[in-house]
């Protein structure tokens, strides 16, 4: 097999080992797989690069800085972990202050709520300077963070509209026996504004999540009302959900807190592949009219019935006094946004998006632009996801306002008046990761797009409410981060907010990993990895390799920055005494559609041989990679990955570890699996499923799952579990108690960490570790919000 040469992303690599001469590779081979230094060292080193310990080794890993509501600055956090500072930029004046200690917030906020909270992991959402006060949003109120350090519930609650407060304050929406009613707040007068709701069809009413339904213990929870107020607070933009006939899952909590008793729920989760899903029908209703006139008057709007694909809301919003909606049909054959009259209920396409054989929403999207008087479209209908702007006198069409072999992934702001947007996109400079995301500058008449992050690292963006400037946290897998604040007229840096600082992690012997192009397994399209290696690594000795998996296709896998390169879960794996590798084979995002292609309706195959046949490329150029001995592990997809890898590929795969896998494609929410698969036939679910392919298993499988998974539902485990089980295979299982889908805890490592070093290293795991220790913080690697 070829030769491929390494990337080297902004900065030199480590010199390349130098291939072992073959009497060595004999003699290391022969060694086994005798430890450089005990188990239980190994286990401790994996436990400080993880979490609260790997966060105490980096100084301003991650300062979360935010741009305040009005644009006026940048609140952030600086400082060593433990003594991190809370501070804000003002933009007007160039010139930051400090606001208070993150802890001393923190804590006060969790006295107040009565939540646990650590410093860390304290939200400052929306933020808003006033005089030096700190007013922001957490757990879902306002609060305020007084000059003279104290935490009181903010003079005013959430933003105009919300609650169900209409914008001027006269009227709020409450929901009672699944019918809305208005409510005049001046006077307390009442007016129901539907009145045939039921449990099946409730109004301004979504499906229950099963993460409300078990936190107040009943299949029907109290819930926002959901609606949105015109600007003019007469109306309200609302729908009407329907889940007659459509399957509930159930699902007991066996040890539900404070009670030796089990619980038992059912519920509706849209599920891929249902003969029949959730429906939404939207209406308007003229509030003040009602409330005159004592009788309402529902206007149900001329657009489709739409399948409801997650447990969230349809898309709801008002443009330039009409309704907008986008409408999604099921297979996600097309995307259409509606205009509609909200006094007939008339409604037209104003812009649609419909490709063979199907729409990639994950690369394709809508997005308002009334300045520009339609629709601004990212659109893969030139095989890449490029720029249009649609009118609404043509709305299968589209004026190109980005060209050529790369994609555009955001749209962060719109300047009519200047006549520029600002994107965000990835594999338009050649000289550089094709992954690595930059943001431009565009005209609205096709101009050649300006590159306002010239710099060749990733670029980590937000821009401000006005348009004026913008935060970018640079940074490469190498180079540590660094925040500068932006002019978004030529991309001149303005000043810096903080560089991360990874000096003490570096002094404890901590490896970097190293990026690796390659490959696939036709021979001829690149792809890219990452490898981890161990603080202790010897060249002259040999690891096994674990593949941290998760091949998409809805996102990639392999980091692109440094904050998520040395804190994904490979810097704490590796120190097992264990190569890690991941990898970004054809199938995954952000490389055309035609690479991402490979994985429509073949989830069960696309990514297996592109894996291996990387692996083994890296194997070739470093004589440490056992190739006798491989493994793999990922969660949630990736946990469907794992299991699949192991099952399909038993002579290459020989250990894997599946946490929180959706085995089988139809027992998951909609949306995920048929944005890939489409309109699949029974056939097709089938051949895509880890159960059917059961028998072939021949290496050693866990399986972990949380028993109230709220993503994944745990009976996806069971499920291929059973199917082992009959297949005459042995198959390993942990289920952990009152555990989501985020299951990364003290037992889940220890399990994880047992399994690996007893099947693949072949050692015996240490006797006897505390579960307590250390402290496991809120920053783990999380499994994705859309997986």
């Amino acid at each position: 097999m070829r030769k491929v040469r390494a990337l080297r992303l902004g900065m030199a690599a480590a010199a390349l080992v130098v291939p072992l001469p073959a009497t060595a590779q004999t003699s290391t081979a022969s060694a086994g797989t005798a430890p450089v230094d005990t188990i239980e060292a190994r286990y401790a080193v994996a436990d400080r690069y993880l979490g609260d310990g790997l966060a105490k080794l980096i100084v301003d890993r991650n300062l979360r800085a935010t741009f305040t509501t009005n644009g006026a600055g940048i609140v952030y956090r600086h400082g060593r972990e433990g003594e991190r500072t809370v501070a804000y930029f003002d933009a007007a004046t160039a010139q930051s202050q400090s606001i208070a200690p993150e802890a001393a917030i923190a804590a006060a906020l969790a006295k107040v709520t009565g939540k646990p909270l650590k410093p860390a992991a304290l939200p400052i959402e929306d933020p808003k300077i006033e005089g030096a006060a700190l007013t922001f949003s957490a757990f879902g109120k306002r609060w305020t963070w007084s000059a003279e350090g104290a935490l009181a519930p903010a003079e005013k609650g959430a933003a105009d509209g919300e609650e169900a407060l209409s914008p001027d304050g006269r009227f709020r929406i409450i929901a009672r026996d699944f019918n809305l009613y208005a409510v005049e707040v001046r006077t307390g007068r009442e007016v129901a504004l539907t009145e045939d709701g039921t449990r099946d069809q409730p109004y301004g009413r979504g499906i229950p999540q099963l993460a409300d339904i078990l936190a107040q213990g009943t299949e029907d929870p109290t819930m926002p009302v959901s609606i949105r107020w015109s600007p003019d607070s007469k109306r309200i933009l609302t729908w009407r959900l329907d889940t007659r006939d459509v399957i509930r899952l159930g699902i007991v909590q066996a040890t539900p807190p404070g009670s030796i008793y089990p619980r038992t729920f059912r519920y509706i989760y849209p599920l891929a592949g249902a003969e029949k899903l959730p429906q939404a029908t939207r209406y308007v209703v003229d509030v003040e009219e009602a409330l005159r006139r004592r009788k309402a008057r529902p206007v149900k709007l001329d657009i489709p019935s739409e399948s409801i694909l997650y447990p969230a809301d349809p898309d709801l919003n008002w443009v330039n006094g009409k309704v907008r909606a986008q409408w999604t049909e099921r297979g996600y054959k097309q995307l259409a946004v509606y205009h509609a009259d909200p006094e007939t209920g008339a409604a037209t396409v104003v812009a649609r998006e419909a490709l063979t054989p199907n729409v990639s929403v994950v690369s394709s999207f809508l997005q308002p632009a009334p300045e520009l008087g339609g629709e601004l479209s990212v659109s893969e209908r030139s095989g890449w996801a490029q720029l249009y702007l649609v009118r609404p006198d043509a709305p299968e069409g589209g004026i190109p306002l980005t060209r050529g072999d790369w994609e555009v992934i955001g749209i962060q702001h719109v300047d009519a008046a200047a006549g520029a947007i600002l994107v965000t996109g990835v594999g338009r400079e050649k000289d550089r990761n094709p992954y690595y995301t930059a943001l431009y500058r565009i005209g609205t008449h096709g101009e050649q797009p300006v590159l306002l992050t010239p710099e060749p690292m990733n670029h980590d963006v937000q821009v401000s409410p006005d348009g004026k400037i913008f935060l970018d946290a640079m940074s490469t897998p190498a180079q540590p981060t660094r925040t500068v604040v932006r002019s978004t007229l030529d991309g001149r840096i303005l000043t810096e907010l903080g560089r991360a600082d990874p000096a003490a992690l570096l002094a404890t012997g901590y490896r970097m990993p190293e990026p690796f192009q390659g490959v696939a397994a036709d021979g001829k399209t690149p792809i890219y990895g990452m490898v981890y290696r161990p603080a202790s690594f010897d060249p002259n000795r040999r690891y096994p390799v674990i593949d941290n998996v998760y091949t998409g296709p809805t996102t990639t896998q392999v980091p692109e920055c440094w904050n998520v390169a040395v804190g994904s879960a490979g810097s704490s794996v590796a120190q097992l005494g264990a190569i890690v590798v991941m990898i970004d084979g054809r199938g995954t995002s952000r490389r055309g559609r035609d690479f991402r292609m490979h994985a429509y309706q073949n989830l069960g195959e696309i990514g297996l041989d592109d894996h291996i046949a990387l692996i083994r490329q890296m194997a070739e150029r470093y004589p440490q990679f056992d190739l006798a001995r491989v493994g793999v592990f990922g969660g949630s997809a990736g946990g469907y990955d794992a299991a699949r890898f192991v099952i399909r590929r038993p002579g290459f795969f020989k250990v894997g570890v599946a946490s929180s896998g959706n085995h089988d494609l139809r027992l998951d929410k909609a949306w995920w699996p048929e944005v890939t698969m489409g309109p699949a036939s029974p056939d097709d679910w089938a051949r895509n499923s880890n159960m059917v392919a059961a028998p072939n298993l021949g290496s050693k499988l866990l399986l972990i799952h949380g028993d109230i998974d709220d993503n994944v539902p745990i009976t996806e485990s069971f499920q291929l579990a059973t199917a082992l089980i009959w297949a005459g295979r042995d198959v390993d299982m942990v289920v952990l108690p009152n555990t989501t889908h985020a299951v990364y805890q003290p037992f889940f490592w220890r399990k994880f960490r047992d399994y690996f070093v007893r099947n693949l290293l072949g050692e015996a795991p240490p006797a006897d570790v505390s579960f307590a220790t250390p402290a496991w913080h809120e920053e783990l690697p999380v499994l994705r919000p859309e997986q």
